[in-house]
C-alpha cells in the first residue's frame, strides 16, 4: 500500500533552513556594512537557486521514491519559498525594528543619492521620496517580503523544477515511499 507524503510537512525544514541562511546572509552584510550593496543580493540569488535544487532534489529522492513531476517539484519549491519568507519577513521586522531603528532612513538617503547620481529632477525625486517613505513602515516591509520572497522563489523554482524533475514510467517503475 502506497503511503501518502505530506508536502508541507517533508519541506518544512528546508524552508526552515533557507529562511536561517537568509538571515544570517543579512546580518553579515550588515555588520559589514554592505546592506545595500547589489551585488550581495545576486550572490543571495545564486545561493537561493543551489538550496533550492539541493532541496527539492533531496525531497524527490527522500520522499518520492526518487521520482516527481514538474508540478511536484515546483509545488515543493513554493512552499520552501514561502516558509522561508515568513523566516525572512519576521527578522526583517525585527532588523528594522529593534536591531538598527535608522535603517529605514539610511535606506531613504541611499535612494536619494542614487536619484540624484541618475540626474533625476529634484521634484520628481522629492515625490519619489515621499512615496517610498509610506511604504518603508516595518510591517509593511515585512508584509511585502513575504509576498516577493514567494513570487521570486516561484519563478525560480519554475526554472529549477525543469531540472529536478525525474518522471517514470508508472506501468514498469514503482517508486518506493518511504
Amino acid at each position: 500500500m502506497e503511503q501518502k507524503v505530506n508536502v508541507w510537512k517533508a519541506n518544512l525544514n528546508s524552508g526552515l533552513i533557507i529562511g536561517l541562511v537568509g538571515v544570517v546572509y543579512t546580518l553579515l552584510m550588515w555588520f559589514m556594512d554592505l546592506t545595500f550593496n547589489r551585488i550581495q543580493g545576486y550572490v543571495f540569488f545564486v545561493i537561493l537557486i543551489f538550496l533550492l535544487f539541493y532541496f527539492i532534489r533531496s525531497y524527490r529522492n527522500n520522499y518520492l521514491g526518487g521520482y516527481i513531476t514538474y508540478g511536484q517539484a515546483v509545488g515543493a519549491g513554493v512552499i520552501i519559498c514561502l516558509i522561508s519568507s515568513i523566516i525572512g519577513a519576521i527578522f526583517t521586522y525585527i532588523l528594522y525594528v529593534f536591531i538598527d531603528p535608522e535603517l529605514s532612513a539610511k535606506q531613504l538617503a541611499f535612494t536619494e543619492e542614487l536619484y540624484a547620481k541618475r540626474g533625476m529632477p529634484q521634484e520628481a525625486m522629492d515625490t519619489a521620496l515621499n512615496m517610498a517613505k509610506k511604504f518603508q513602515k516595518p510591517l509593511i516591509t515585512a508584509i511585502s517580503g513575504i509576498l516577493g520572497g514567494v513570487l521570486f522563489g516561484t519563478i525560480i523554482t519554475l526554472i529549477v523544477a525543469i531540472f529536478v524533475r525525474k518522471e517514470g514510467n508508472p506501468l514498469i517503475d514503482t517508486p518506493e515511499v518511504k
